[in-house]
């Protein structure tokens, strides 16, 4: 999709209506949505990407759900070097990506040309 602000609707959107399909619990697509939101907010507003591909994987044993957010940015990403103040707007979505995944990450993406960020959370309660 492209890095538009308006692509993080709709990356919230679909994501959740395959979510659904999947018959993941309610929690577990909530924190989905909000993830996938983060991430590609993130990509949208701090990369030079003209697109961004997210995709979602349920594990084969059903246990582990994986979200990817290619963007075509080789920049490497590094968590915030400080913490957002009380008053500010901006600046939390790395945290809320670390406190609701159970392991996240990123790497050189080999489908944008660019870097993945990836969390994983558990897929049923």
């Amino acid at each position: 999709m492209p890095a538009l602000r308006t692509s993080v609707r709709s990356a919230r959107d679909t994501a959740r209506d395959l979510l659904r399909a999947w018959q993941l619990p309610g929690d577990t697509c909530c924190d989905a949505v909000l993830l996938i939101s983060e991430l590609t907010t993130n990509a949208v507003l701090h990369t030079s990407s003209g697109q961004v591909l997210c995709g979602l994987t349920l594990t084969g044993d059903g246990r582990r759900l994986r979200i990817e957010l290619h963007d075509e940015d080789s920049t490497p990403l590094s968590p915030p070097e400080r913490e957002a103040g009380p008053a500010e707007e901006n600046g939390r979505g790395l945290l809320l990506v670390r406190q609701l995944a159970a392991s996240w990450g990123s790497t050189r993406s080999t489908r944008a040309g660019g870097k993945v960020v990836w969390a994983e959370l558990a897929a049923h309660s």
